[in-house]
């Protein structure tokens, strides 16, 4: 691309720098800024510089947070003997938006990944643990994606967590995961062996039964 202006380069480029964006994307968001009002254009700049520079991580659940403690963690209404556990920050918002689980979250921040240099110590297990033990959690889902990697990590938690408990007088902690199977509108031949036979272990009732 050619420009009349290095500012308006160095604006694209700049854009250009953020995930999924190309240029040609990049030179239209640039170019949409500038037809737009002055102030506009300074409250979109500020509220970024705001986000970057006064955002916080909620220091129980590690997800993103206005103060020290997220409005999750922080609410009344949830169950917060439940926790689920998750990579990103990006699988609370995805969960969220089901409107279907009122418990509180863990975010680990990753999983375990030798081969990307990635170990325990460098996620936020020892404080998940930590949370267990103190807060007496009663279920721990861990939806976390359904490969090697993820069910490594899951592993190796729980074996922390048994540890930890082991010779404590604190009642046991149920362990779960989300459902892995056929997606709704799937179709079987399409499916993977590892999923097809997963599918298979984790069956559910029709809730009716059929007799002669």
């Amino acid at each position: 691309m050619q420009f009349s202006s290095a500012l308006l380069e160095s604006a694209v480029n700049e854009f250009a720098r953020l995930p999924g964006i190309g240029k040609k994307t990049a030179l239209r968001l640039v170019l949409h800024l500038l037809k737009q009002d002055s102030r506009e254009v300074g409250q979109f700049s500020e509220i970024i510089s705001r986000m970057r520079n006064e955002i916080r991580f909620c220091r129980r659940c590690h997800n993103v947070s206005d103060g020290d403690t997220c409005t999750i963690c922080g609410s009344t209404g949830r169950r917060q003997e439940m926790i689920c556990v998750v990579e990103s920050i990006r699988d609370v918002i995805a969960i969220e938006s089901t409107q279907q689980y009122n418990g509180i979250y863990h975010v680990l921040g990753g999983i375990i990944s030798p081969l990307d240099g990635v170990g325990p110590d460098q996620l936020q297990i020892a404080s998940l643990v930590q949370r267990v033990v103190e807060e007496q959690t009663q279920e721990l889902i861990f939806a976390l994606n359904p490969n090697i990697q993820g069910d490594t990590t899951i592993y190796y938690i729980q074996k922390k967590i048994a540890q930890e408990l082991n010779g404590r007088q604190l009642p046991p902690v149920r362990i779960t995961t989300i459902a892995r199977g056929i997606a709704f509108g799937g179709e079987l031949e399409y499916a993977d062996e590892m999923t097809l036979a997963r599918s298979l272990q984790n069956r559910l009732p029709i809730e009716k039964y059929v007799s002669g």
